[in-house]
């Protein structure tokens, strides 16, 4: 045992589970937690931003990057509300994240006594968002709580979590045994039964088709070669892509894939909610078969299945390529798929100027770059316009759609991978949301571009309203700063590009330099090509 303060013990947790860096924002209810990272400083670094919702954004960024425990801490109160949109994308992404806040003083909490930061019940409002909220009401909690957080956090479908500390409880000191890790809670075995009937319906199936999500970014290789064996395609949608590279033959986006899916007879979902075929693509094929391989049970209830297999992706993956055997014959579907790709990359190449932009930057991102995006003309287009080669390369706010959310997330994919290029696109609007992060940039050498197309307006709300209510916007245009001036402001070097020429030329200056940039691009939504077809067909 060793004596610690409360803010001590919490922080010899986050070390004791790997965590070396946390992003934060101080103030008073948490000088304590923050002294101990002062304490710690050898050991853990701390990254301070200009507003809470960046320091949780910055955290998710770089679980989504990594696969590993992103965390962040904040006053409670105002400061912990600012960073609940944060919190709900992490819930979205299934992404793990800690959130560490404080309380007002134990002998007030419950009391209603105008506090300062003082909430009805903040663990009551964080249970809504997440896995688990809980109390170290002492010192000598802390180790145990840590660590039932990161459990909880990484177990089963992982997502965000939270711990609180009464004010007073982060100086207070006591005898504190440590905690190491605990083991995760055990996967869920695959069901053999059930991998023989799926089994069986894959080489009775004609026409199968396999989609990935994020939760099986972990099992590329197993995904790979189950769809080797059949000849089968895979399909990825935004936390999905790169799972399989895009190179790959088989490999399919919704913009491809769209085509193969009349003549589809059976749907494997791997770590995917299943949400484009199931909401975006129509009328389901007649005599579809849809089964599924997920961790969480839940998901088997909201969409009904015909097979639905509890288990990690990997391990469902294994399992039912076991189950084949080796004498299984590929589906004959090789020429049909690359002929759908051909024509479809093609097609999309009438969504202009979006993709000649996305094409520049692929050509100046090497293989492991990664690519952020942000609700964008761009960004949407990048969910099937952009080829990425593995997992996490392209990171993204998913079905949350958080405006804003785009660079401040890649702060942290950066601080996440700082020997690697980060492109984060973001247009006018949500790039003013926490531009002012710039100074965050600077300050801590995060070496991100930039990628800022402006078009003067929350450019598909404007193009929305002028269709659908006789031409009449409102609230949607904006007038903007100097962008150029603006970065150069906080000591960040700028470009301007015009055409995907010049941000081709633009992105390789900005890499090579090494140090915070930011490029604006200016753009015109009266010309840019709605990408709604290709993303949402049965519904565009």
């Amino acid at each position: 045992m060793a004596r610690m303060t409360g803010g001590e013990a919490i922080v010899d947790g986050l070390l004791r589970h790997g965590i070396d860096t946390v992003f934060g924002l101080p103030g008073v209810q948490v000088y304590g937690l923050f002294d101990a990272f002062a304490r710690n400083a050898n050991r853990l670094r701390l990254i301070n931003a200009r507003h809470e919702q960046t320091t949780a954004y910055m955290a998710l960024g770089y679980a989504c990057a990594t696969g590993r425990p992103g965390a962040y801490a904040v006053v409670p109160g105002p400061g912990v509300l600012n960073t609940t949109a944060a919190l709900a994308t992490a819930w979205g992404l299934n992404a793990p994240v800690l959130c560490i806040t404080g309380q007002v003083p134990s002998a007030m909490i419950g009391r209603g006594r105008g506090q300062l930061h003082e909430l009805p019940d903040q663990l009551a409002t964080l249970r809504t968002l997440l896995k688990s909220a809980e109390r170290i009401e002492h010192p000598t909690d802390a180790p145990r709580l840590v660590a039932n957080a990161f459990q909880q956090m990484r177990s089963g479908r992982p997502g965000p979590v939270s711990i609180e500390m009464p004010w007073d409880q982060f100086t207070a000191t006591a005898e504190v045994m440590p905690q190491d890790p605990l083991p995760l809670l055990p996967a869920p075995v695959p069901d053999p039964e059930k991998i023989a009937a799926l089994a069986a319906r894959l080489r009775a199936a004609r026409a199968p088709m396999l989609w990935v999500g994020g939760g099986a970014a972990h099992a590329g290789a197993e995904v790979l070669a189950l769809a080797e064996r059949l000849g089968i395609p895979v399909v990825s949608f935004r936390t999905g892509r790169g799972i399989v590279d895009d190179r790959h033959p088989l490999a399919m986006t919704v913009a491809s894939a769209y085509h193969l899916w009349a003549e589809t007879d059976l749907l494997i979902g791997i770590g995917t909610r299943l949400e484009v075929p199931a909401g975006r693509w129509g009328k389901l094929p007649a005599g579809l078969a849809i089964a599924r391989i997920d961790i969480d049970p839940v998901e088997m209830r909201r969409l009904p299945v015909e097979i639905g297999i509890v288990a990690d992706a990997a391990d469902g993956a294994r399992a039912l390529l076991a189950a084949l055997g080796e004498g299984v014959a590929e589906t004959g579907r090789a020429a049909r798929i690359a002929q759908v790709k051909a024509e479809t990359a093609q097609a999309i190449q009438a969504v202009q100027p979006q993709m000649s932009y996305l094409e520049a930057i692929r050509d100046v991102l090497p293989d492991d770059g990664i690519l952020c995006d942000e609700m964008t003309q761009v960004g949407y287009v990048s969910w099937f316009g952009f080829p990425v080669h593995g997992p996490r390369r392209l990171i993204t706010s998913g079905f949350s759609g958080t405006l804003g959310a785009g660079f401040p997330m890649a702060l942290g994919v950066k601080v996440a991978h700082p020997d690697r290029p980060v492109v984060a696109l973001t247009g006018d609007g949500g790039f003013l949301f926490g531009g002012t992060e710039l100074a965050t940039a600077v300050q801590h050498g995060i070496n991100l571009v930039t990628v800022l197309f402006n078009n003067g307006a929350y450019g598909n709300v404007l193009r929305d309203q002028r269709r659908l209510f006789e031409g009449r916007e409102s609230g949607s245009a904006l007038r903007n700063p100097d962008f150029q001036a603006f970065a150069r402001s906080f000591g960040v070097r700028a470009w301007h590009a015009r055409d995907a020429e010049g941000l081709r030329v633009a992105l390789r200056e900005a890499i090579a330099a090494n140090a915070p940039a930011l490029i604006e691009v200016t753009t015109d939504i009266a010309t840019d090509t709605p990408p709604w077809g290709f993303i949402s067909p049965g519904r565009a």
